[in-house]
């Protein structure tokens, strides 16, 4: 009879809490109602209600924590292209130059690609507009090239060696965003992939890369994440699920409302065993940071570069009445080994989101002595027991320094005007039907193309001509990098992004590192689990 009573009385003093909390709800309801009635009919001008209440839910979520996040209903679609991986459109890169729109590249298999629409290729006329020498924007031809799949646009383009205007009758149709840059063999062995975003097809583009790159010789993988903010978290474990064996905790998830939730690796990896390093830096944030702290924490593989950016919060999307929607912040992640991802953010959003400048001014970016880590945050990997630290981010495995002793005034200037871009476009009009002879492919061109002191010159001269003064001890001081961006813009223009990153990778500190420890005999030192 006791029990019964004690449990009648646990019942009564929850429901009274629940209560309590929804009285507290509905007070809060009816003052906000009152205070908008109040305005709408009393103030002074004219308001308009429905920005009021956006205006009121922006400042009440930004009390809450910094990755809460009201989005409008025009903006919702918007937000998701990059994640969804697709939106309607005719497929092209494109740059304006000299006031004409110029193809950078199509889109594997979008419909200018199917079309025969080239790189190169100059779009001087839409639906029977001129639209070359008139000012057209970025946003210009976005709001013309762009419309519902099944619906058509007429392009007329110059083409070099073609003397008539040649026309092409699009149909647009969904156009992917790829979120894995192509990958590339680095040696024999080794293997690069960079993975840009956490979106719905990563994983599948991730597998065909890893595929395409098995037939080529892969044994180890370097797995770059520098730079991605993250995505969607199911994405997340799925990538982490492809280098731990089945049962192998990937992340856990909890929260006020929501218990603890385990997701766990299945038995389909894809690359279960092989020498790994994944590489971040302080862009690397939310899913970059459940992949890695993962791989850290089982010791499957090694972590290169610097501390991550620590987001580990949760958010769900939850619809409002006019199309909007909120996310809000419903849990945290944690690692396999418990630590929590999320770094502070009790001194609110504007002191959250200067931390990568106080960074910077603390020597964190540049010497990992100066992280200093209490023993409070001190956590153990689930195989070989090594020290790992919590409060925000995932701390490296091998530090290596933000490196900034080539970097100069007149290198960011000619970088900061765009004339590495205008000037390679420039080149690659007159040049690429040779180059493409020469170099068939992105191995044959990072292997024996070489940007010379002539080419060098013409470009600096390029540079003056668009207003960037010459600065010879800054070139100096910044030719290394200078020549090797030119190349990589060149190499872009001629092949893909895969190209780009590939030929930037020559010169990169952290990809060197990366080779240099696969090389070595650290995979053994630290116990890590590849065989």
């Amino acid at each position: 009879m006791k029990f019964k009573q004690t449990a009648l009385l646990a019942i009564i003093l929850i429901s009274s809490g629940v209560g309590h909390a929804q009285h507290k709800t509905q007070e809060a309801m009816n003052k906000f109602n009152t205070m908008l009635n109040i305005i709408s009919q009393v103030y002074v001008d004219t308001v308009n209600e429905m920005q009021l209440a956006d205006a009121a839910i922006v400042k009440m979520l930004e009390d809450l924590d910094p990755h809460s996040v009201y989005i409008s209903s025009k903006d919702k679609q918007k937000m998701n292209e990059p994640l969804v991986g697709n939106f309607d459109g005719v497929g092209i890169q494109f740059n304006i130059m000299k006031d004409t729109i110029l193809v950078v590249s199509p889109i594997a298999g979008g419909p200018s690609e199917k079309l025969g629409i080239m790189a190169g290729d100059k779009i001087i006329i839409i639906d029977g507009d001129t639209v070359a020498g008139v000012g057209f924007t970025n946003n210009d031809v976005i709001k013309n090239l762009r419309g519902p799949k099944g619906s058509n646009v007429l392009v007329g383009i110059k083409r070099n060696g073609v003397s008539e205007i040649l026309d092409f009758d699009i149909k647009r149709d969904k156009i992917p965003i790829y979120s894995v840059d192509e990958g590339y063999m680095i040696d024999n062995k080794t293997g690069y992939v960079r993975v840009n975003r956490f979106a719905r097809n990563t994983v599948e583009e991730f597998n065909a890369q890893l595929k395409t790159l098995k037939k080529e010789g892969l044994e180890n993988l370097i797995l770059d994440l520098r730079g991605n903010s993250g995505g969607y978290l199911q994405t997340a474990i799925d990538l982490a699920d492809q280098f731990l064996e089945n049962d192998k905790l990937v992340v856990y998830t909890q929260g006020r409302s929501f218990p603890r939730s385990d997701t766990k690796a299945s038995s389909r990896g894809d690359f279960e065993k092989g020498k790994l390093i994944v590489l971040i830096d302080e862009g690397s944030a939310s899913a970059s940071e459940i992949v890695s702290g993962a791989v850290q924490d089982w010791d499957r593989g090694i972590i290169i570069g610097r501390r991550s950016f620590g987001k580990g919060l949760v958010q769900k999307p939850f619809p409002l009445p006019d199309g909007s929607e909120v996310r809000l912040t419903i849990s945290r992640y944690y690692t396999p080994s418990g630590r929590s991802i999320q770094r502070p953010y009790g001194e609110g959003t504007k002191s959250y989101y200067s931390d990568l400048n106080k960074r910077f001014t603390h020597g964190e970016l540049t010497n990992a002595d100066s992280i200093d880590f209490p023993d409070s945050l001190k956590y153990e990997t689930r195989v070989n027991k090594r020290t790992v630290y919590g409060g925000g981010g995932i701390m490296p495995d091998i530090f290596v320094p933000l490196d900034t002793s080539e970097r100069s005034s007149y290198y960011l200037n000619l970088l900061r005007k765009g004339i590495f871009n205008m000037y390679s476009l420039s080149y690659l009009d007159k040049e690429r039907k040779m180059l493409l002879t020469l170099y068939p492919d992105k191995y044959a061109f990072n292997k024996r193309y070489e940007v010379t002191s002539e080419m060098l010159e013409d470009f600096l001269a390029f540079g003056e001509k668009e207003k960037v003064e010459r600065n010879d001890e800054d070139l100096e001081k910044s030719k290394r990098q200078i020549t090797n961006l030119l190349k990589a813009y060149v190499a872009r223009g001629l092949y893909n992004s895969g190209a780009y990153v590939q030929t930037l990778n020559d010169i990169d500190p952290t990809v060197l590192k990366a080779v240099e420890v696969i090389n070595s005999g650290t995979f053994n030192k630290l116990a890590i689990q590849y065989k």
